[in-house]
């Protein structure tokens, strides 16, 4: 296997000496050798002046140790009196040692001032002569010296002895060998030695860690191998066709390569100068000196166009960064990318169009968005006139002169003071020439690069043109707004002293583009006038445009349609025999003319069940049953939608998806109340004093779910109670929720002293969102109570003759209340009832006469029997009982309790023309004419 100085040699001696061949060879390698031979050096030097300190310090040690023993000794009390004594050696002697042994030297002599010792360490010397040079000591200096000679080399300190009269009578001589010196400083040695072996250890150790980083920063190469990268870098940095910049964390120039110098045109020393004495333009300048990351800025350097780039450099050694920056020349590129640009612009308003025209199906508004997508990025004026019968979500005719005039439905500009005709006002185009009119000719955009030029534009208003002139206006387009060949309007794009440039041809083109998708959204907001106003229009002629008269309750109502399309909201306020009245309110699912169409048959069936007089409950069994057999039949035979159903968007679905229903049924004479309900919310309830409560009911399943039976709720209401009746679309929205709803409701009924016109209007005001997803329908019924002194009532014996009894009854009340002239039809039409109760019914049978907008009579008995009218023959003995009544009463009918039923008659309460009769009639001989 070769490696980088060829094939690997084998045997471990070999290899390392191939590896520190290698080493030596490498950057990092020498400078370890080099590192290492100069820790070597210092260590060595550091530990030979060690030894010479240590020794030096030995014996400057020994000196001051002598001289302070030599001293204390020759100062010692009695030293002179026994150097004068017949044998100083037996007295000095003991002294002598006990005072070496004290200090640590190694001898202490006393000396004649001959230099005869008295006392030496070794016995052999006493009386011999010291040698050496005494006259120091017998001049009176104390000195040390280092004694070379016999005994031994030595350290020592010669001090006189003076007696009382300070005449010198002996020496003291005191030294440490020589030989105890070295000895001392050889004990340190070791310690020396196992210093500079830790010392060389560490630095080596030192020295190997930066050789290994450098190793790895250098990749293991040599001299030569650096130096030829080096020659690379600087080959790559100046050769390269982009500028460099390195800019320190101080913010001065630490590198620039020749290109970054040509393009900023940098001095020669323009190294370690700051950011902002380099001459750079401002721009340029204060992003080098903030610092932030910047790619592809555009930046003018003289004459020529710069794509900078910033970026941070990378922190090193806990040093702060900088940056470096890289420059690129693009004044040849400038022309095309700006061209790429105004492309990519274009497009991004197209998709803006995309998404910002159309979001509201409502004309003008999108005539609106047109504008404001075009300003300011395209045009610093726009304008759209729209065709009157557009405005009203109307099919444009083609007619002779129909683009003649338009009406201008939007503008938008950058400045609100502008030289056009604002919105709303008419717009004429009378001369062919002028661009509006022919780019409505050609049904093709046309094009008015310079307004000063267009004569045609300045004929058709020569006063209104001038002063958009010296306004600044120059340059027009105009496109007309056409969806499916069918011309809708216009939009007129225009240019002031804003945009200095004239429109060209490939603005032409974009504005045709951008007309062309807002055309589409104009007309599809205007289909969607259209079909909105249909179904509005449809929605209220099914609803009830005048409520009957009647006096049970005092009733008021709104009906407001979705914003988004018109739904199936409805309610109905049905007069119904006895004096009493049914309010109704429902619901059909989905918007549009089926929910509206859904509405009116629910609507009619719930009239035509009501003739029936059922109850609540029963009602809804059978508008339940009856909505389940159209959705069988009409599904079964339908088949799908028509082709033309689709086109004209009311090709849905004809089943009824879903509905639901309030049913109440509320009685003047009794006060009560019975409400039954499929899936709708219950009523509110209103007390004369403000409480507000919503009585609990069974909700019961929405219509044409089927299946489950309906549970009526009976209400006992004093007079004054207010009955509130609404759909979901008033109290719940996405915004807010069902009980929030109720909560703001109940807060807006409880105000005291509002008619029931009036709480409308409140509860509208309160409820109502700027706009409301889901249709409104409310209902609010003040209850009222029959008088006592306007109802008479008698119960029937079984006996036949009793019936002349309450007839004549019966004729004494209508005198009392006035009603003379009615008299004699109501007596008949008692009679014919009371009779046929009697024979064909069952007890207990009872009359009630009811004075309201009319006269009622009732007559009820426990047989639930119902009469049928029939035409008797002539000879017919009878069977003309009901013909008579059918013949006299305004209305009759008969209802069903829960224990029988009720025939009633209803009698205006004036008398009127009646049928001529043949002759006059026994009132008495019609009680016996059979049925």
């Amino acid at each position: 296997m070769t490696g980088r100085f060829g094939r690997q040699p084998t045997g471990w001696g070999p290899r390392l000496r191939a590896r520190l061949s290698r080493g030596l060879h490498s950057v990092a390698g020498q400078v370890f050798a080099l590192q290492a031979v100069i820790v070597l050096l210092l260590i060595t030097a550091a530990a030979v002046a060690l030894v010479v300190q240590a020794r030096y310090d030995g014996e400057r040690d020994a000196r001051h140790r002598s001289l302070a023993a030599a001293e204390a000794f020759a100062h010692a009390p009695g030293l002179p009196a026994a150097l004068k004594s017949p044998d100083p050696t037996a007295e000095l002697q003991p002294l002598a040692d006990a005072a070496r042994e004290a200090s640590g030297v190694d001898f202490i002599a006393v000396m004649s001032r001959d230099g005869i010792r008295y006392t030496d360490s070794r016995p052999e010397l006493i009386g011999q002569r010291a040698t050496g040079d005494l006259a120091r000591a017998l001049a009176g200096e104390s000195f040390t010296e280092s004694f070379r000679g016999e005994p031994s080399d030595a350290v020592r300190a010669v001090v006189p002895v003076r007696d009382a009269g300070g005449a010198i009578v002996g020496l003291v001589g005191t030294g440490i060998e020589v030989v105890n010196v070295a000895d001392a400083v050889g004990d340190q040695l070791p310690l020396l030695l196992g210093a500079a072996g830790g010392a060389l250890l560490l630095g080596t150790g030192g020295a190997a860690l930066v050789s290994k980083r450098l190793r790895r920063q250098t990749h293991g190469w040599g001299v030569a191998e650096m130096t030829r990268m080096n020659e690379h870098h600087e080959a790559v940095l100046h050769a390269v066709r982009e500028g460099v910049l390195i800019i320190g964390a101080d913010r001065r120039l630490v590198l620039a390569n020749d290109e970054a110098r040509r393009l900023l045109d940098l001095p020669a020393d323009a190294e370690q100068r700051h950011v902002a004495d380099l001459g750079l333009d401002p721009r340029t300048a204060e992003l080098l000196a903030s610092g932030r990351v910047a790619t592809d800025e555009v930046h003018l350097a003289g004459d020529r166009l710069l794509a900078v780039n910033v970026r941070p450099t990378k922190p090193y050694a806990g040093q702060p960064s900088g940056t470096v920056m890289t420059l690129r020349d693009t004044t040849e590129l400038a022309a095309l990318s700006g061209r790429a640009d105004v492309a990519r612009e274009r497009l991004q308003m197209l998709y803006e169009a995309g998404v910002r025209i159309g979001t509201t199906l409502d004309v003008v508004r999108t005539a609106e968005e047109l504008s404001e997508v075009a300003v300011p990025r395209f045009a610093d004026f726009v304008t759209v006139e729209l065709l009157e019968p557009v405005l009203r979500g109307d099919e444009p005719s083609a007619g002779l002169g129909v683009y003649s005039e338009m009406r201008r439905a939007a503008m938008t500009g950058v400045r609100t003071d502008q030289p056009l005709q604002p919105v709303g006002d008419t717009i004429r185009f009378e001369v062919p020439t002028a661009p509006m009119a022919a780019a409505l000719d050609a049904g093709h955009g046309v094009l008015a690069s310079d307004l000063n030029a267009a004569m045609g534009w300045r004929a058709q208003d020569a006063d209104g043109t001038r002063v958009a002139l010296d306004y600044g206006l120059h340059s027009l387009i105009s496109v007309p707004l056409q969806a499916r060949g069918v011309v809708l309007g216009m939009a007129n794009f225009w240019r002031a002293a804003d945009t200095p440039e004239s429109f060209d041809e490939e603005d032409l083109s974009f504005a045709e583009e951008l007309g062309a998708r807002a055309a589409v959204s104009i007309d599809n907001a205007r289909r969607f006038t259209r079909e909105h106003a249909t179904a509005v229009t449809l929605q209220r002629s099914l609803l009830p445009r005048v409520l009957p008269d009647q006096t049970a309750v005092e009733v008021a109502f709104r009906y407001l349609p979705a914003k988004a399309g018109v739904g199936g909201d409805w309610f109905d306020v049905i007069a119904l025999p006895g004096a009493r009245v049914a309010l109704v309110v429902g619901d059909v699912v989905g918007h549009g003319v089926h929910a509206a169409a859904t509405m009116g048959r629910l609507r009619t069936a719930v009239h035509n069940f009501s003739t029936l007089d059922l109850p609540p409950d029963e009602l809804l069994g059978h508008l339940d049953e009856l909505i389940n057999r159209i959705d069988q039949d009409e599904t079964g035979s339908g088949g799908g939608d028509t082709e033309e159903g689709a086109a004209d968007g009311v090709g849905e679905s004809a089943g009824i998806t879903g509905a639901t229903c309030l049913y109440a049924v509320y009685d003047p004479v009794s006060g009560r109340c019975v409400i039954a309900s499929a899936g709708h919310p219950g009523p509110a309830l209103v007390s004369s004093d403000g409480v507000v409560e919503f009585p609990e009911m069974p909700a019961g399943l929405p219509l044409g779910v089927g299946g489950m039976p309906f549970e009526a709720t009976e209400l006992q209401l004093p007079e004054g109670s207010r009955l509130v009746l609404f759909t979901d679309g008033l109290v719940e929205d996405r915004h807010r929720d069902f009980d929030s709803g109720l909560t703001l409701l109940a807060e807006t009924l409880s105000r005291p002293g509002r008619s029931p016109d009036q709480a409308c209007s409140d509860v509208l005001s309160a409820m109502l969102y700027p706009v409301q997803s889901d249709d409104i329908a409310l209902l609010i019924a003040d209850t009222r109570l029959l008088d006592h002194d306007r109802i008479a009532e008698w119960e029937v014996p079984g006996d036949p003759s009793a019936v002349s009894r309450v007839r004549n009854a019966g004729a004494a009340q209508l005198t009392a209340w006035g009603l003379e002239d009615i008299s004699f039809t109501t007596e008949l039409i008692l009679s014919e009832l009371i009779t046929n109760a009697i024979r064909y019914g069952s007890a207990p049978v009872r009359v009630r006469l009811l004075r309201d907008r009319s006269l009622i009579c009732e007559v009820s008995d426990g047989s639930s029997t119902a009469p049928h009218l029939r035409y008797a023959a002539t000879t017919d003995e009878g069977g003309r009982g009901l013909f008579l009544v059918a013949q006299y009463a305004e209305r009759w009918g008969t209802r069903y309790t829960e224990r029988g039923k009720v025939i009633w008659a209803e009698l205006p309460l004036t008398g009127g023309a009646e049928p001529p009769a043949p002759a006059p009639l026994d009132l008495d001989e019609l009680e016996d004419l059979a049925w």
